[in-house]
């Protein structure tokens, strides 16, 4: 829905369809064949384009954010106790978000960008996790760090290098300029 948002309040005139894509089962596959983030990024934003292309001509854009820790990809929290030890493990620390976005035309990939913003955390106490997560589990429950930046979240976190379109899951502006170069958009 923050994608959708993104599009529509950058002037463009969108309709959001599911791919269906089995997310996690490319996941755990591109890691265990040693896959780095960024191009686990790429293929999830390619294979939901890919999906929807194949249903529907015209442009098609496909979009996912991974984020990596260590060299490890870690997963949307599965419940608020999960939440809060990644949360946890990542406080005090550096990750990255890698937000990819892939656009198809007439079922054809025709262009492809991988941002990347550095998410500097503070080591936030447990007794204040718990009460973040008990106040925003609702909010954050889909976001795959855990928290969501423009709200409550900001507050974990010290420095973030990077635009806030990539931390918000979608390189924006590389699709708005790639929309105008092709003269798709005015600018």
């Amino acid at each position: 829905m923050t994608r959708l948002q993104m599009l529509r309040s950058a002037g463009l005139t969108v309709e959001a369809m599911p791919a269906r894509v089995d997310e996690d089962a490319v996941k755990r596959a591109m890691v265990s064949e040693g896959a780095n983030p960024r191009d686990v990024a790429d293929a999830l934003a390619d294979g939901k384009a890919r999906k929807v292309a194949g249903k529907q001509g015209g442009l098609v854009l496909g979009c996912d954010q991974v984020l990596a820790f260590e060299g490890e990809v870690l997963s949307k929290p599965e419940n608020v106790e999960d939440a809060k030890v990644q949360l946890l493990r990542l406080g005090g620390q550096r990750h990255m978000l890698f937000s990819s976005a892939v656009i198809y035309e007439d079922a054809k990939p025709v262009w492809r960008h991988v941002g990347v913003a550095r998410m500097h955390m503070r080591a936030p106490s447990p007794g204040y996790l718990e009460d973040y997560l008990d106040r925003n589990w609702d909010s954050v429950r889909h976001s795959v760090g855990g928290y969501k930046v423009e709200e409550e979240g900001a507050r974990l976190f010290t420095r973030i290098e990077g635009d806030q379109f990539t931390v918000l899951g979608m390189p924006l502006l590389e699709i708005l300029s790639y929309l105008v170069l092709r003269g798709t958009l005015s600018a």
